[in-house]
Order: structure tokens, then C-alpha cells, then sequence
């Protein structure tokens, strides 16, 4: 028997029966509604590009189970956003959009263009962008209230990370996105890479990296897969080829390796200099408050969650995305 989303797959695109067969409940998330068909289309660019590399049905379910989790959080996020009264005006939009497109050299118009040729409509693009405005208020104005880092820790962390500094050589900025493979399937690692040049067009396409890398990333997604600086000789094998010859901005190729897929931004790139404590402090100050901001969102939408009435239905009622999807009834 085939899975529904196999059926999907095979019912062509906007026939009477698939928009039917899309057009039920994903999640009640409080008083808001996940619907399948938004579930479907928010996951069709990654699944489709997993489908073409001869990704399972298994694969294809995992994709919708972390597409579907990905947007209970975000409906969690936008109810507190609308009970503190934070959310993001069309001008702050215009503005990031604006700045997005300067970053990358082009006008908000070619901008426009740009997220339209990678099949997004650029309204569901402003809202994504809104999205990534409201989520950093609530972890500025909600999240960042409980987060305090002492001298004694930033010490300690000067004397597991920098006592042994190494003498000259080059350090890297980076943000990481990385996908593992999950399971030993033989389509496993073509998901993980699916997931992954997607990723990588979103950001082609002008959206920050690490909102992507937050959305995406197994590797510090909460803090948008920065990985701060890196001593050249301390690189990860896989990393080495795909840094080599990137300047401050670069973007790295889609890399495949034994784990699955990953793509490499360089932010910035310096010659190495030893770091007394007084200048390595601001630095290690910064990063311990990210990871425990990380720490404390979790619990904060763990928390949401505990809160707010959230329950999958249809096709997803039960579904553990870290648990190996059904073989049937998807």
C-alpha cells in the first residue's frame, strides 16, 4: 500500500483530488491552524529535490514532520508576539528587506526578482521576513531577560579555550548550515543534501544566513549556525576544501561527506594573534550569552508548548520527528 504522501507525489499538481487531499488539518496550535496544505507547501521545494534524488517515503515523511514542527514553533512565537504587542510594521520590513539588499549589492526591485525566479511569491517572502523580525524581539524583549553570564564563567571558559592559543597562522569566522543523513538508507544522504542546496538557494536568493541556518542547521541552529572564530588548523576535515579561497562574505559550494551535507559562510577571515584576557573577554562574554540564550529559548517554547493547546491531527497525530517515521500511513 502506498503512503499518502506517495499519493501526493503522484496526483498531478493542482488536480481537484490533491487539493482535497491538501486541504485538511495539520496542528491546532492554540487558536491557530496548521493546515496540510500549508505543510505541503512550505516542505515542496526540499521534498520535491529529495524526491528527484530517489529519497524513501520515510525520507519524504521525515522532511514533512520537521516542516510541520518548524511551523508550531513559529505559530507559538507569533502568539506571544501578538499578546506583548511586538509585532513588525510593514516599514521594518522595507528596511530589512532593504539592507538585505544591500548586502548583496543589488535593489530591493532585483531583490524581488531574484525570490520570485527561486518559485517563492514575494509576499510569503515578506512575511518570512517578518517572521525573522518578530522571533529576534521575542528573544531580545522576552527571552534575553533570563540570561546572565558571570565573570567567573568567562574566565573559565579564557582558560578551556584560549590558555593553549596556537602562534600565528589565519582564523575564520563561520556559520555552518549541516544536515545529517538520517539512517543508512541508501536515499538518506540525497535528503540531507535536498535540504541543504535548498538552503543554500534561499540564501542565494537574499535571505540571511542565519535565519535559514536557524530554520535548517543541526549545528547551532539557535544561534543561527555561527561557530565564531576558528583557527585554521582547527578546521573539520570537510571544511578545509570548501573555506580554501573564500573572502570575508563568501558562501561555500554544497559539500558532501560521510555524515551527510553542509554549505560554509565565511563572515570573516584574519591572521591569527594570541588574546590576552582582557581583549579575549568581550568575545568570550558574547558567545557564553548566545549559548545561553539558546538555552534559554528552549525552554521558552518548550514551555509555549506546555502553555498552549497543541495537537496534530490527520496524517501527523503522534508524530515524533526524532522517532523513525511509520513504514505506512503517511
Amino acid at each position: 500500500m502506498r503512503s499518502l504522501l506517495a499519493l501526493l507525489f503522484a496526483l498531478a499538481a493542482g488536480s481537484v483530488a490533491a487539493e482535497q487531499l491538501a486541504d485538511g488539518i495539520a496542528a491546532q496550535v492554540g487558536g491557530e491552524i496548521v493546515l496540510l496544505s500549508e505543510v505541503m507547501e512550505a516542505a515542496a521545494p526540499t521534498a520535491a529535490r529529495a524526491h528527484a534524488a530517489g529519497a524513501s517515503n520515510e525520507d519524504l515523511q521525515r522532511i514533512h514532520f520537521e516542516v510541520l514542527e518548524q511551523m508550531i514553533e513559529r505559530a507559538l512565537i507569533r502568539q506571544v508576539v501578538k499578546r506583548a504587542e511586538i509585532a513588525a510594521s510593514d516599514a521594518e520590513v522595507d528596511q530589512a528587506i532593504a539592507g538585505i539588499a544591500s548586502e548583496n549589492g543589488i535593489t530591493p526591485e532585483r531583490l524581488q526578482q531574484s525570490v520570485e525566479a527561486q518559485g517563492m511569491p514575494y509576499a510569503a517572502y515578506r512575511e518570512r521576513i517578518r517572521g525573522e523580525i518578530e522571533h529576534a524581539k521575542v528573544l531580545n524583549d522576552v527571552v534575553a531577560a533570563g540570561v546572565r553570564v558571570s565573570d567567573e564563567e568567562i574566565r573559565a571558559l579564557y582558560d578551556q579555550q584560549l590558555a593553549k592559543q596556537p602562534r600565528g597562522g589565519e582564523e575564520l569566522d563561520l556559520r555552518l548550515i549541516v544536515v545529517t543523513a538520517k539512517g543508512e538508507e541508501p536515499g538518506a544522504r540525497a535528503t540531507a543534501c535536498a535540504v541543504v542546496t535548498e538552503a543554500r538557494a534561499r540564501v542565494v536568493a537574499g535571505e540571511p544566513f542565519d535565519a535559514v541556518a536557524r530554520q535548517v542547521s543541526e549545528t547551532n541552529p539557535e544561534r543561527g549556525g555561527a561557530q565564531g572564530w576558528v583557527h585554521e588548523s582547527e578546521l573539520a576535515r570537510w571544511m578545509r576544501p570548501a573555506v580554501e579561497g573564500l573572502g570575508p562574505g563568501g558562501l561555500s559550494e554544497l559539500v558532501e561527506s560521510d555524515f551527510g551535507c553542509g554549505v560554509v559562510l565565511v563572515e570573516d577571515r584574519r591572521a591569527f594573534v594570541p588574546l590576552p584576557y582582557d581583549k579575549a573577554k568581550p568575545r568570550l562574554q558574547q558567545a557564553l550569552f548566545e549559548e545561553r540564550m539558546g538555552e534559554e529559548y528552549a525552554k521558552f517554547v518548550d514551555k509555549l508548548r506546555a502553555q498552549t493547546f497543541v495537537e496534530k491531527k490527520g496524517i501527523f497525530a503522534g508524530a515524533d520527528v526524532n522517532a523513525p517515521p511509520p513504514s505506512e500511513g503517511f
